[in-house]
């Protein structure tokens, strides 16, 4: 009889570790199977360097896919940052002809949930007043700006050479307090590519 209720328990906390175990592993294919992607790329600045950016599919898909598509149609190659504001943010992508659609603006003011601060090394989309207003143009934050949270459609974060979008915001000579950059003096973008590390 001892030896039926010692195997009776055996089998319980055995039967019970498998169903932990299950529940475990149910839970770590759950989370990656609702981690969304993310894209990584690679801007070089010219008389700068290179800097390294992640783009969160998760957080702005259709800002994501956006950006990515001007990145593969190499929209942004030669274009330069017009906007620099040392201490908050320096911004580049225009399109001088007009022709990138506007986006549904994915942040939480335009009733889409976007959690992602506008802090350091955060890249986010510009826009006009109307909030499905952003085309092409997009900032890298060198501050923290609490008031552009759920404002903005922030979509991504430098991880590597923010020291080098800190050195473009501090060589600026802005016209105006908009941060507006003389023509001849606009940093170019000579690339946007998409990495894989």
């Amino acid at each position: 009889m001892k030896n039926v209720k010692m195997y009776l328990l055996l089998f319980l906390i055995l039967t019970l570790c498998a169903c932990s175990a299950k529940k475990t592993e149910e839970a770590q294919v759950t989370e990656t199977e609702t981690a969304g992607s993310v894209v990584k790329i690679a801007v070089t600045v010219k008389d700068y360097g290179t800097f390294k950016a992640e783009l969160y599919e998760d957080i702005a898909p259709k800002t994501v896919a956006n950006f990515v598509s001007l990145v593969n149609d190499g929209f942004y190659d030669n274009n330069r940052f017009h906007r620099i504001i040392d201490g908050f943010m320096i911004q580049g992508g225009a399109d001088p002809s007009g022709t990138v659609g506007h986006l549904e603006g994915e942040f939480s003011a335009n009733g889409f949930q976007n959690d992602l601060k506008h802090t350091e090394g955060v890249l986010s989309m510009a826009r006009a007043k109307d909030m499905n207003s952003a085309t092409s143009q997009f900032f890298v934050m060198v501050g923290d700006a609490d008031w552009l949270d759920g404002q903005y459609a922030a979509f991504g974060k430098v991880y590597e050479g923010l020291d080098l979008v800190k050195k473009i915001a501090a060589d600026a000579k802005p016209i105006d307090n908009n941060g507006t950059i003389k023509e001849e003096e606009m940093p170019v973008i000579e690339s946007i590519r998409i990495i894989e590390e």
